[in-house]
């Protein structure tokens, strides 16, 4: 008889399956045919099948080397076995002779009836779950439950957490059925206790330790998962560093090492970071050269971020070889290369860099393909990109693809890979995209200095069914202000060059403390714009607001007195931009212009025409100062309203000046006012007003992931031209100047700014304000 057994999983109740596989039954194989017990001679007449439950005889069977009129074979009797073994259907498999017939006897596997874990709080069965192999219905082995195991282990220590214990264990149920139990003992996170740099010169280890993505464990990472240890992390850190070493001269930079080492207790890991810095090297000559007709090299000049005597900076080189493409691309040069050559002059310390331009390989897009979009519609990307099927592949324009694409926020992430087509001369370009939740809902609490406490409650959809649309319900309830907003844009109106869209609100503002009076307004906004490129855009609103000045103080000036009643807006306005900053949430560099004019009296109850126009432009000072949160951004505004036609105007049309617009007054604090004993000193508002801002945004000695920056203003402003006259009016059109610090927390909760201003020049009828807070969150 031929028989190889596999060791039986203990039949109680609740079985380890480690132990149930000893270390003889997981390294023996199926025991060899003895040639004694089988005659060498004689035809197979039939194959018997005992034992079988759920599979079929003749599933078995086909598994079987020998058939019935095959002469018996030792050699291939046994490979039966093997296979049949192999299958991994059964737990045990027992052939043998019964004269001329062979009688396979096979028990099997059972049949995971569920598969659960206990023990786990850190990670979820969501997570959990996809990591293992074992499903409901599927075939039981011990090797496929170790194996899970395994793998929950690796989940575990890509977490941070090496002294996971995870045991796999079986319950017995009837109908060969059984329920897997991974128990998991957790423990703690190793963290990283210490992070350290061998053969840094140039850079402290605090400054290098600010560079890398891995943090030392502190009480105020209890939200972060920086300081738990990710081996992928480590690589990461490792392009950082040699990135952060190229943007300041060091060219030849080279991260020779990154270890981790556990702790004996497994409580921790020690981190190194081995750096061979090299020498520093400052740019030589700067030169283009192109083989391009029609491209001349001069004309280029200003696209390059290096130049003759800056130290060396790799980032800049490739900001360079993309602003140099793009440049060309927009003559109308569809094939294009430039080709960065580098040479290196060690003795002197010098780089010479060379941006050669020549013509590219022609090729031309055959298909955009777009995969990973489940929820977003294929027109929603497509209309994003800034190249289309049939025209000349040209890369600047697929990386301004990609980043629109990214910009639109749907996506957790966005990738456009360039892949071969039907001919040499064809490319396919296949965009990967990964969807992410774009509803929100939100409820907030806070505190403002102007609108007092509050708290607020939001629901949002920024893809609406997928269609790109974005829908939006906001209220705010406040001390000093209430407001419900509902708005709706299609961000490409009919799939052209046209966003379009719709604002209903209802606004009611406590200005008593301010301005002796309180103000509602409702209303609906109809809006439009359109880009004429990637910088320049153009909008236009037409709004119909219903206006109402209210609980007027029957001390408040006589000039606020006369406001009270309603009042309806009709206006139409439009405002033109040019942006080019690096980012609009967080820009560091750059600058966005932008103007605008109002005009009121088509319809309505007022007649205005209001010129607006401001600029923002931001210098980054890493370079001078080594670190990317200095920023110097300067910021200018003008705005004038000249009433028009018999209309009374209004003061709600107005100007005013202070609080968020020329820190260290109060709001409205500065320009006309009223400040006759029957004047209450009211401020009046103005037709006239311009602001601007110096701030110098710097980090703080503390970790950056706390999110905290510093900031040092001056605000200088001035309001005047207000149109009432009489005692005790003053309306000074010298500047007021306002300076002071402040800080900015992200939190992961919310944004907190709080401003301490000193009002360094100001009239005496001006009120000023020290403290300025602002703080809001949503949950």
């Amino acid at each position: 008889m031929v028989a190889n057994r596999l060791l039986l999983l203990a039949a109680t109740c609740l079985v380890p399956v480690g132990l149930a596989l000893n270390a003889e039954a997981q390294t023996r194989g199926p025991r060899t045919p003895a040639a004694a017990t089988l005659p060498a001679s004689g035809v197979v007449r039939g194959i018997d099948i005992v034992g079988n439950q759920r599979i079929e005889a003749d599933t078995i069977r086909s598994y079987m080397l020998l058939q019935p009129g095959d002469p018996f074979d030792a050699d291939r009797l046994d490979r039966s076995l093997r296979t049949l073994f192999a299958t991994g259907l059964f737990r045990d498999v027992t052939v043998s002779r019964t004269g001329d017939r062979i009688r396979v006897t096979v028990e099997e596997n059972p049949i995971v009836n569920r598969v659960a874990f206990e023990g786990n709080s850190k990670v979820s069965d969501d997570v959990l779950r996809p990591e293992v192999t074992l499903r409901a219905r599927a075939v039981f082995t011990p090797q496929a439950a170790q194996a899970d195991r395994q793998r929950i282990l690796d989940l575990y220590a890509r977490r941070g957490r090496f002294a996971a214990r995870v045991e796999p264990k079986i319950i017995q149920l009837d109908q060969n059925r059984i329920d897997v139990v991974f128990e998991i003992t957790e423990g703690e996170a190793a963290l990283i206790s210490r992070v350290s740099f061998v053969g840094n010169t140039a850079f402290s280890d605090s400054r290098l330790k600010d560079v890398v993505a891995t943090r030392e464990q502190a009480w105020y990472r209890i939200l972060s998962t920086s300081d738990i240890y990710d081996p992928e992390r480590l690589n990461f850190d490792r392009e950082l560093l040699r990135r952060y070493y190229l943007r300041r001269g060091y060219a030849d930079v080279q991260i020779t090492g990154a270890v981790a080492e556990l702790a004996p207790d497994r409580s921790g890991f020690f981190v190194t970071y081995t750096i061979d810095e090299g020498p520093r090297y400052r740019v030589g000559k700067a030169e283009i050269t192109s083989t391009l007709r029609g491209v001349e090299p001069d004309s280029l000049r200003r696209e390059l971020s290096v130049s003759e005597g800056d130290w060396y900076d790799g980032d800049a080189v490739e900001r360079s070889v993309e602003a140099l493409s793009d440049a060309v691309g927009l003559r109308g040069v569809p094939f294009v290369e430039v080709r960065p050559r580098v040479v290196r002059d060690r003795e002197n310390r010098r780089v010479d860099v060379t941006f050669e331009i020549a013509e590219g390989a022609r090729a031309y897009v055959e298909r955009i393909d777009i995969i990973g979009n489940s929820r977003t519609a294929d027109r929603v990307i497509r209309r994003e990109f800034r190249i289309a099927e049939g025209d000349a592949f040209n890369a600047a324009q697929v990386r301004r693809s990609r980043q629109r694409i990214r910009d639109l926020g749907y996506f957790g992430g966005a990738e456009i890979a360039v892949q071969p087509g039907s001919a040499p001369d064809r490319t396919v370009l296949q965009t990967s995209v990964s969807e992410r939740p774009t509803g929100e809902i939100s409820l907030g609490g806070g505190f403002s200095t102007d609108a007092g406490l509050l708290t607020d409650f939001g629901i949002r959809e920024r893809n609406f069914l997928g269609s790109g649309i974005d829908a939006r319900l906001q209220t705010l309830l406040a001390q000093r202000r209430t407001q419900v907003d509902f708005s709706v844009t299609d961000p490409a109106f009919l799939d052209r060059n046209l966003a379009a869209g719709v604002d209903l609100f209802y606004i009611t503002r406590d200005l008593q403390d301010t301005s002796s009076y309180s103000e509602k307004r409702v209303g609906v906004v109809l809006r439009a714009g359109y880009e004429f490129n990637e910088r320049v855009r153009q909008n236009w609103a037409y709004s119909l607001v219903q206006r109402d000045v209210f609980d007027v103080d029957p001390t408040a000036s006589r000039f606020i007195q006369e406001q009270s009643g309603v009042t309806l807006l009709s206006q139409i306005g439009t405002t033109l931009s040019y942006d080019v900053r690096d980012s609009r949430i967080e820009p560091r560099s750059g600058y966005i212009v932008r103007v605008g004019t109002d005009v009121a009296g088509l319809g309505g109850d007022v007649a205005y025409v209001r010129w607006r126009g401001d600029v923002a432009g931001y210098i980054p000072l890493e370079r001078i100062l080594g670190a990317p949160e200095y920023v110097l951004a300067l910021q200018a505004g003008v705005g004038l309203l000249t009433p028009w036609g018999d209309r009374p105007e209004r003061i709600i049309d107005r100007f005013f000046l202070g609080g968020d617009n020329l820190r260290g007054f109060a709001l409205a604090g500065a320009g006309p006012r009223d400040i006759s004993s029957a004047g209450n000193d009211d401020p009046l508002g103005g037709r006239l007003i311009w602001t601007q801002t110096t701030e110098l945004r710097f980090p703080l000695p503390l970790p950056s992931e706390i999110g905290l920056i510093g900031r040092a203003f001056i605000d200088v402003g001035s309001l005047s031209e207000t149109p009432v006259t009489g005692v005790g009016v003053q309306d000074d059109s010298s500047p007021r100047v306002g300076a002071g610090v402040g800080i900015s927390w992200r939190t992961p909760v919310g944004l907190i700014n709080i401003d301490i201003a000193q009002a360094v020049v100001k009239k005496s009828y001006d009120e000023t304000q020290l403290v300025r807070f602002g703080f809001g969150t949503r949950f």
